[in-house]
């Protein structure tokens, strides 16, 4: 499955209005007013999508020469959700886990997540609408197809992410090398979240302190960390292994 890019003002606004959840992205002339774009930019903040002020030059490279009247939104092959209306149709006394991406930017390494989240029983994953990888068609061959097999939510910012799941009733434990607990001795007897970090930044500390525990996977020979769609499927299969008990 691709991608599709529609351009100008009146089918992104359309789109925006009956849509949102399919949109990925939406570029912006950097020339333009925002006063000129006020209902757009209203509805791009109201409902979470990733936008970005650019250059003419940077348009014409997504759509061509056309008349995209400064402004391009890009159509995901997937449609989003959004938190609370996916946790309505949640049973939290199974002890559901999901992950939580704090901005992972490399298509290969988002696909591979949303694999092993899909193989390993995760109930969702929960992305930002910034610095994060969009499910584009390499994401889609690196997941084997299994993007469109579990839900992806969308929250505006990993800081509101943590601060919906915990309201929700999950426990937050971010991946830390320095993390007090190794994965191998955690009991996961409560609704989890998974928080990964991004590949080369890992997690903000003022991001960690906002959840309930970090949790570490031991390393030996002096190795400092692993890939992030590595670690993500030890996490998550320890997570199963225990659950099937």
């Amino acid at each position: 499955m691709k991608n599709i890019f529609i351009y100008g003002r009146k089918p992104v606004l359309e789109a925006l209005k009956n849509r949102p959840n399919e949109i990925e992205k939406v570029f912006i002339k950097n020339s333009l007013s925002s006063s000129s774009l006020l209902e757009i930019n209203n509805l791009i903040v109201s409902n979470l999508v990733s936008s970005s002020k650019v250059p003419q030059a940077k348009i014409e490279n997504l759509v061509g020469r056309v008349n995209d009247q400064g402004i391009v939104a890009l159509l995901s092959p997937i449609k989003y959700l959004r938190f609370f209306d996916w946790i309505e149709g949640i049973d939290l006394s199974t002890n559901p886990a999901i992950i939580l991406l704090d901005g992972i930017e490399d298509p290969h390494n988002f696909g591979a997540i949303l694999r092993t989240a899909a193989a390993a029983g995760m109930s969702a994953v929960i992305v930002p609408t910034q610095k994060q990888s969009p499910v584009s068609g390499v994401v889609f061959k690196t997941s084997a197809g299994t993007a469109g097999r579990i839900p992806i939510i969308r929250v505006h910012d990993t800081n509101q992410g943590i601060k919906d799941v915990q309201l929700a009733g999950f426990k937050v434990l971010a991946l830390d090398g320095n993390g007090n607990n190794e994965i191998w001795k955690c009991e996961f007897d409560a609704p989890t979240a998974f928080l990964i970090g991004n590949e080369g930044r890992g997690i903000d500390k003022h991001i960690i302190k906002k959840c309930d525990g970090t949790i570490k996977i031991p390393m030996s020979n002096e190795v400092e960390s692993l890939n992030a769609s590595v670690s993500t499927a030890l996490i998550c299969y320890e997570w199963k292994r225990k659950k099937l008990g």
